[in-house]
């Protein structure tokens, strides 16, 4: 079958931001749609033994950490395609391909004239990944913007839709991602389908969003005080490149601790021992905690376990110390020291932080 063809033992150390070395067992370069649907054909014994162990979907590799040679079949995802598909009264409807990657995307919609994205640039993936993970920066979620996706349910090689209610974002959450206590739902496509195309509805009447400190201070910093969506757009390029490693010379996955989500009375707690302590009250009367300035305040900026290490000018973000010290990190040693910070983290605070990249 022209469609199927396997790759055997394929470095990954390329394939995944935080640069650990590690190998798939199998890779399948998926070019365009109807490749996924060939699974689906295949005689049931032959399925099944590539399947025998699940798939892995791998985009920009942005949002992983491998602790091993990855046993599960990879589907490379690397297809390409932008377009305006639709457009009414107040929104243009900008469909984009999976495989695309997530800031390409941003600043073509930017050039093309359909402003809406510009807070979310700079985030490392693919825009396959981008509804897994309900992506989000500066005031902004993708869920503010998306219209649908489409997918393919690799046992049957069905192709359905899925608009913003049924993929169910919460905080870096949605139907294709595992949730700890929602992993047995039926309505989870995790692990069970793969998504092709997102659909974005960027605003005619356009809004900046433009709450958070950082791009307040950005704003005074440049003497602007009506910023455009390109303006906004290049000044959260500049406060990420500042804050954030580039994975091309620092590996890493980006932030690896959700913001911690807890009770009024518990938030009323930590200040009482904590003044300082970071948090933002949300409109359920719930308040986010910053878990960046928890893992700080636990001492761990700078600080290392083997080849893994503290970022330190972010301590929300893990790094690789390849280039320091000559020597790859392991997941293992990754994984090692999210746990220690997690301990650290809930010794002093009471509060769990739970890890944002896939462990594979």
């Amino acid at each position: 079958m022209t469609d199927l063809h396997i790759e055997e033992n394929v470095a990954l150390t390329h394939n995944n931001t935080f640069g650990i070395a590690a190998y798939a067992r199998r890779l399948w370069r998926i070019t365009h749609d109807a490749q996924l649907a060939a699974l689906a054909k295949l005689p049931p014994e032959q399925a099944q033994a590539l399947l025998a162990q699940g798939f892995v979907v791998l985009g920009g590799g942005s949002n992983i950490v491998l602790t091993g040679d990855v046993q599960p079949l990879v589907l490379k995802m690397e297809t390409r395609g932008m377009a305006l598909v639709d457009e009414n009264s107040t929104h243009w409807i900008v469909q984009a391909a999976a495989g695309e990657t997530w800031h390409d995307l941003v600043t073509w919609t930017l050039q093309q004239g359909y402003p809406g994205l510009e807070n979310l640039a700079l985030i490392p993936g693919s825009v396959g990944a981008a509804p897994v993970q309900n992506i989000g920066a500066y005031g902004l979620e993708l869920q503010d913007r998306f219209h649908s996706l489409d997918a393919v349910e690799i046992a049957t090689g069905r192709r359905f839709s899925l608009d913003a209610a049924q993929c169910d974002f919460g905080y870096r959450q949605s139907v294709f991602k595992h949730m700890p206590e929602q992993s047995a739902a039926r309505n989870s496509w995790a692990g069970r389908a793969v998504i092709t195309h997102v659909r974005l509805a960027l605003p005619k009447a356009w809004q900046p969003t433009l709450g958070y400190a950082d791009l307040q201070r950005k704003m005074a910093e440049l003497n602007i005080h009506q910023p455009s969506a390109q303006q906004i757009c290049e000044m959260v390029v500049a406060i990420r490149r500042a804050k954030l490693p580039d994975p091309a010379v620092v590996g890493n996955a980006g932030s690896f601790f959700k913001n911690p989500v807890v009770s009024a009375k518990q938030c009323e707690d930590i200040i009482g021992r904590e003044p300082g302590i970071v948090h933002y009250p949300l409109p359920d009367g719930t308040v986010k905690l910053a878990a960046g300035w928890l893992i700080d305040a636990c001492g761990w900026r700078g600080k290392h376990i083997g080849n893994a290490g503290v970022y330190d000018k972010q301590a929300l973000v893990l790094i690789n110390r390849h280039a320091q010290t000559g020597v790859r990190a392991t997941g293992t040693e990754v994984i090692a020291l999210a746990q220690a910070i997690q301990t650290s983290v809930h010794e002093r605070f009471g509060v769990h932080l739970e890890m944002e990249p896939v462990v594979i």
